[in-house]
């Protein structure tokens, strides 16, 4: 091989290996679900520390929120019940021992941080989902831990239940039903969030040789059967199909998510179940028949939690991923992932970088429409390099949120006078909202060069509140030309048609940085 064919044969290799090594980048789905769980409990995301100034709880919150964008996320899902106490007022329940220290006590000054969490995550163009643990009352409980004045404890003890070290409410008391109901209703009617989500807590998870403790309901309440499994799950099919039709009797665009625990049955035990050998399921343990609720169409999606990795003999990632996308139909599936098992667990997987992100690859494999991450902290905390792999990688470009199943109205028209013009800064785009129809975010795409975008993922550049109408864009190379098109969204993520495209060429690059060698000096 002389040297020509050996330089054209080391050219194509090289063209081949960027290929490869950006095809990850480019092919990325235009909508996905990105979401991210914040717990408030035990001060593990949010706050920080119990007992902080608001102004700083605030500050703290925004930070977050600029974390997770910056990693390609689109939704968080807000722990605003963690233990029987809550971070907003309420007559249910005293104010969250996270943020004064002392439950029952408000933040101070006074605020309603879960009115600011909703606004500063919307002004972020993200989802805002509300996570409330339904049935757990106190953590770590003993008879003289101190509650706040209206604890549901100290007004129905009769209610509760002792079970290990945690007490928790007794879901075969109608009456308990019929108040976690309207404590979550009542979010739903005075609060615009996006979602109700419920993790996979509805029985506590068993402890061996200990009986969970209702013989009172069980005998009280079970009339029509004598297998006291089948009553627990007939008691927690009650209370998600009541709020279910109650959330859509009062605001049926807010969504119903459910992120149960990753095995539903072992095959063993049912033949519709899973190829697993889990210590624990879902149905058996916690009581919660989620293929039920599937069935019966009561949710708008559900994400399990495969915290697994692929390959893992009792329970492989990928054959729970095959297995929850062949039973989910009508409903939107998403995937929960444990960040936190990355670099820190005894199976020996997750010691691999590539755990995470091939996962996610598998579910986009898959065409499964989003994952959410457990939890943020862990994001932040960036185990293995993980986090930096995905956002630059999978999640290199952000992503719209898919359609809502509730959309109630057509798509709102594409934005009016788009217009484009060149400043020091950057190239700023500005347009005015459409005619009619309700907008919340819009849509930037952006291409280098001649190339025209299209309204498609490749493309998509940034998703923007609804405020100012106004986008700087000053990630910008210096004389490179830029072509945009924008998109408005409604509150359903339906999206208009594209704008016509606008095309400038940056050069104000080097006016730009002699500005800043003049402000170091």
């Amino acid at each position: 091989m002389n040297t020509l064919q050996l330089y054209t044969v080391r050219k194509l290799l090289l063209g081949f290996l960027l290929i490869f090594l950006l095809l990850p980048i480019y092919a990325q789905p235009k909508r996905e679900f990105r979401g991210a769980w914040i717990t408030t409990g035990f001060n593990l995301d949010w706050p920080s520390v119990s007992g902080l100034p608001a102004d700083k709880q605030k500050a703290e919150y925004h930070d977050l929120l600029d974390s997770l964008k910056s990693y390609g996320m689109n939704a968080v899902v807000l722990q605003v019940r963690a233990a029987g106490d809550a971070i907003y007022p309420t007559q249910y329940a005293p104010w969250a021992i996270s943020l004064s220290g002392e439950e029952g006590t408000a933040p101070t000054p006074l605020y309603d941080p879960l009115s600011f969490a909703i606004k500063a995550t919307h002004a972020h163009a993200m989802e805002f989902h509300a996570w409330f643990n339904p049935f757990r009352v106190a953590v770590n409980w003993s008879p003289g831990k101190k509650l706040g004045e209206n604890h549901i404890y100290l007004q129905h003890p009769e209610w509760c239940i002792t079970y290990g070290t945690n007490l928790y409410l007794d879901p075969g008391i109608p009456a308990v039903r019929d108040y976690v109901k309207d404590l979550v209703l009542e979010v739903v009617k005075q609060y615009p969030i996006d979602a109700v989500h419920f993790d996979d807590y509805f029985y506590p998870y068993p402890k061996p040789g200990e009986p969970f403790p209702d013989d009172s309901s069980y005998y009280s309440f079970a009339r029509d059967t004598t297998d006291r499994t089948a009553w627990r799950r007939g008691n927690i099919n009650t209370f998600i199909q009541d709020l279910r039709r109650e959330m859509l009797d009062l605001k049926p665009e807010v969504q119903f998510g459910i992120s149960p625990f990753g095995v539903w049955r072992n095959q063993k035990d049912d033949p519709r179940g899973s190829s697993t050998r889990a210590g624990v399921t879902s149905y058996d343990a916690l009581h919660a028949d989620i293929l039920y609720w599937l069935e019966k169409g009561w949710i708008d999606y559900v994400a399990p939690q495969i915290y697994f990795s692929i390959g893992y003999p009792p329970a492989d990632y990928e054959v729970l991923l095959d297995w929850w996308k062949s039973q989910v139909t009508g409903t939107q599936l998403y995937i929960g992932h444990a960040v936190y098992k990355v670099g820190n667990n005894s199976d020996k997987r997750w010691d691999d970088p590539s755990e995470l992100p091939d996962q996610i690859r598998l579910l986009r494999e898959q065409q499964v429409p989003g994952s959410i991450f457990f939890r943020a902290q862990f994001l932040k905390d960036n185990p293995l390099s993980v986090t930096d792999s995905i956002r630059r990688s999978l999640y290199a470009h952000p992503a719209l949120l898919p359609v809502s199943q509730y959309t109630p109205s057509f798509p709102p028209l594409l934005p009016s006078d788009f217009r484009i013009r060149p400043r020091v800064e950057g190239i700023e785009l500005q347009w005015e909202a459409p005619a009619s129809g309700t907008v919340r975010y819009y849509a930037v795409y952006r291409a280098e060069g001649k190339t025209i975008p299209d309204a498609t993922g490749t493309f998509l550049y940034a998703v923007l509140p609804d405020t100012g109408n106004l986008f700087l864009d000053q990630h910008l190379k210096n004389f490179r030309k830029y072509t945009y098109r924008i998109t408005a969204l409604d509150k359903a993520y339906q999206e208009s048609g594209p704008s016509a495209s606008l095309s400038r060429r940056y050069a104000w690059g080097w006016f730009r940085k002699w500005k800043m060698r003049q402000k170091k000096r």
